[in-house]
């Protein structure tokens, strides 16, 4: 019997390493064309998604309006169709094996349908059961509660039933509005001890590798 029967899996730096080799790389390309002189370094913009989320960044800090907004996501989906990042190390397992064993996986991440859907299928043969990510209205994003009692609703589940597994502060905010446990994927924060910090504070778990989250899940204790 599965410990969880439905995983809620975050995508970016919790199964594919693509903050460093992928967004943030375009987000440094574009924001000169959209505002001429400004600048941002890698631990800025993991500070600002962590703490702000993408969206609020770019309000806060750069003065993005709604258009701006609508803009870079148009070419962040270009350009991601010809960058494709790697998975962690280890967590192919977890995912077949939570599938292979009857249980679901469903995705909420601030990425799109179309690059979570390519990377299962491309890196581990499967896919989603459910996706809730960039393509959702943004009220209904996380840290919105709204993908996780959409999915309890929908498979009859109780909050029990669920692990959340991500990086970022929004999916335990999600988490904690509706009493979700949740695993801090603190292979994806190695560089950002502060984050890190504060992640193994809040969260019920706290996981440095995939294959420390695959014990848990699978071993029997």
């Amino acid at each position: 019997m599965l410990k969880y029967p439905c995983l809620i899996m975050d995508h970016d730096d919790t199964v594919v390493k693509s903050e460093a080799t992928v967004n943030f790389p375009y987000f440094l390309e574009i924001l000169p064309k959209f505002r001429p002189g400004a600048s941002i370094t890698l631990a800025q913009y993991v500070d600002g998604c962590c703490h702000l989320g993408f969206a609020d960044m770019c309000r806060k800090w750069f003065g993005f309006t709604e258009a701006d907004l609508e803009a870079e996501y148009l070419g962040w989906k270009e350009y991601i169709k010809t960058h494709v990042p790697d998975p962690f190390p280890g967590i192919r397992e977890v995912l077949r094996r939570q599938k292979d064993e009857g249980g679901l996986i469903c995705v909420v991440s601030h990425s799109c349908n179309q690059n979570i859907t390519r990377d299962y299928s491309a890196h581990f043969g499967i896919l989603p059961d459910d996706i809730y990510g960039w393509d959702l209205p943004e009220e209904k994003r996380k840290p919105s509660a709204y993908p996780l009692e959409s999915i309890m609703e929908k498979y009859r589940l109780e909050p029990k039933d669920l692990l959340v597994v991500d990086d970022m502060k929004p999916a335990w905010e999600m988490a904690h509005k509706v009493g979700v446990p949740m695993a801090f994927a603190a292979w994806g924060r190695k560089d950002y001890p502060e984050i890190a910090a504060q992640m193994r504070e809040l969260c019920d778990f706290s996981f440095d590798s995939p294959v420390e989250l695959e014990r848990f899940l699978f071993e029997q204790t």
